[in-house]
């Protein structure tokens, strides 16, 4: 296991990432011995996650939240959110799971493209109730026992689709292209956020600006579910939304009645 890297050693990694996105190597100081368990423990630090959370927050309250909202002031279009009765619940808990599942899972294991994101990208429309949850969890289930390639037992995950790896060739294609993949999710990723926003008549051309917070976020979270892993991005995810949110009800919390 090689020596864990510096923030600014990560930060350095996660720029040169963004000119030439590529699925290899791994950042130092992990456990690369189960892949498959390793996806989802190798985690960062608390240390580490509060860094990267407070860049996301420095750098979107100052640069990329201002100029969101002035477009989004400039154009008449409003947000969706009620100060008053934020599902602080559905941001900490269930978006960060749901939506890593969605947009970056495949991003390393592009093989269970064909079932888990349909699956997931229903349960993200349903929302969150008994069956959606339920069945998530199962899925979280199911993706972290499943066991590695080549350990010659046959089992009931390969029997439904998940022990088989993709053909070389198409691996290879996937590889070479993958920059696409990474860009397109991100931005698919940062598209879904459009749903906050109440539209009147605004310009096509406006809608990017609206969610450059979260496209900004989007490469962070994408960087870091290939090079560490989905449960670090879950993590952080988690970590980011419930700062800005812990904010604002604690100030709504502060204010009399109808002054929000």
């Amino acid at each position: 296991m090689s020596q864990t890297p510096t923030f600014r050693q990560e930060l350095r990694d996660f720029l040169c990432f963004l000119r030439s996105p590529r699925l290899n190597p791994r950042l130092g100081g992990q456990d690369l011995g189960h892949g498959w368990h390793t996806d989802w423990t190798n985690g960062l630090g608390v240390k580490r996650i509060l860094q990267w959370a407070a860049l996301l927050w420095l750098v979107n309250l100052t640069v990329f939240g201002p100029l969101a909202a002035s477009v989004a002031t400039s154009t008449g279009a409003q947000h969706r959110l009620d100060l008053s009765n934020i599902p602080w619940k559905q941001a900490i808990l269930w978006a960060p799971l749901i939506e890593e599942l969605v947009f970056r899972y495949v991003l390393r294991r592009p093989s269970q493209f064909l079932w888990l994101l349909p699956v997931s990208l229903w349960c993200m429309f349903a929302g969150p109730d008994t069956l959606t949850v339920s069945l998530v969890l199962a899925m979280v289930v199911l993706l972290y026992v499943r066991p590695t390639y080549g350990s010659g037992r046959p089992s009931l995950f390969s029997s439904i689709g998940l022990g088989k790896a993709w053909p070389k060739h198409w691996y290879k294609t996937y590889v070479r292209h993958f920059g696409w993949a990474f860009y397109g999710a991100t931005l698919l990723f940062a598209a879904l956020h459009l749903y906050n926003f109440r539209f009147e008549q605004v310009s096509l051309w406006v809608l990017p600006l609206l969610i450059l917070p979260q496209f900004m976020t989007g490469l962070v979270l994408g960087w870091l579910r290939v090079r560490r892993g989905i449960g670090a991005s879950i993590i952080l995810h988690a970590v980011f939304n419930a700062g800005p949110i812990l904010v604002i009800m604690s100030i709504v919390s502060l204010l009399p009645e109808g002054h929000y």
